[in-house]
């Protein structure tokens, strides 16, 4: 694994990956490589917040551990549980062996029969410090935020029955948040932060052809303008880069090299996932408001 010594260099790899990135972030990640600390990384859905979690893992040919998180997330899903139909099963296969009480316990509570979520992966790879992505952090319950600021203070877990797990190496760790709520100022004072929005229209072209290398720059130029265009209106569901691409590339599978008003209507649900956004793009594109 190479450590990137340079805001330069993270910049210039991430775009060998297909991912245009700014100078701020490109220094966030500089410094989440240099301190060893997490990055929150906060923005509106489908920017690239995840994908620059995957792209850095790519960038420093190391693995990506992801633990997605949700309401109701406990510890037993992110950190560990114990494989307790493999344990019954060996206890029945142990009821006859004359095997002492102490023993029988030692032998179900041992790492044969411990499933490592995604938290304690991240502390046990062998290889080298893995990418730790916890994503869409703001899902979370508070409890889980708390724990995990206890999970990640000393890179270290304590379970009762093998004793203390201390990371063989340190994992980078990234989380992501949508601000669907309002994160705790104890989670943000342990984190460096970047915040990460639309695309500009020069930089989500540039986007596309980076991702996309065999798209039309002038599709490219108009799928970017139309975004542009887009995002300023009252939309449920602000499309984001991801449905950019999603656009993008079925506009070539199509074979269409230019928009018109006919190929946006036919292509609407690439970029449009809402009832009521449909029927306002459909007007504003009627009425000439998003022509291209």
């Amino acid at each position: 694994m190479t450590i990137h010594n340079s805001r330069q260099s993270i910049e210039a790899i991430f775009l060998q990956n297909g991912y245009i990135t700014d100078q701020a972030a490109a220094a966030a990640l500089h410094l989440v490589q240099a301190l060893q600390k997490p990055l929150l990384i906060e923005g509106p859905a489908g920017v690239g917040k995840t994908e620059m979690a995957k792209v850095l893992a790519q960038s420093l040919n190391t693995r990506l551990i992801r633990l997605q998180c949700y309401e109701g997330l406990d510890a037993a899903n992110a950190l560990y549980e114990w494989n307790y139909a493999k344990q019954l099963l060996h206890i029945r296969m142990m009821e006859n062996s004359g095997a002492a009480v102490r023993e029988k316990e030692a032998a179900i509570f041992s790492e044969d029969f411990l499933l490592a979520r995604p938290l304690l992966q991240a502390l046990t790879e062998e290889e080298a410090s893995p990418v730790l992505l916890i994503d869409e952090v703001d899902r979370a319950d508070e409890e889980f935020e708390a724990f995990l600021l206890e999970a990640l203070a000393e890179f270290q877990i304590t379970i009762p029955e093998l004793g203390t797990i201390k990371a063989k190496h340190r994992p980078f760790v990234i989380l992501t948040s949508n601000r669907t709520r309002e994160l705790s100022d104890a989670l943000r004072r342990r984190c460096l932060y970047q915040w990460i929005d639309y695309p500009d229209y020069e930089k989500e072209s540039a986007i596309l052809q980076a991702r996309l290398p065999h798209i039309n720059k002038q599709l490219a130029d108009q799928i970017a303008g139309m975004m542009e265009r887009i995002r300023k209106m009252s939309l449920q569901k602000v499309p984001g880069v991801a449905e950019s691409l999603d656009w993008a590339e079925a506009l070539m599978l199509l074979h269409r090299e230019e928009l018109d008003k006919k190929t946006v209507y036919e292509t609407l649900g690439c970029f449009i996932k809402d009832r009521d956004d449909w029927d306002t793009v459909n007007q504003a594109i009627e009425q000439g408001v998003l022509s291209h």
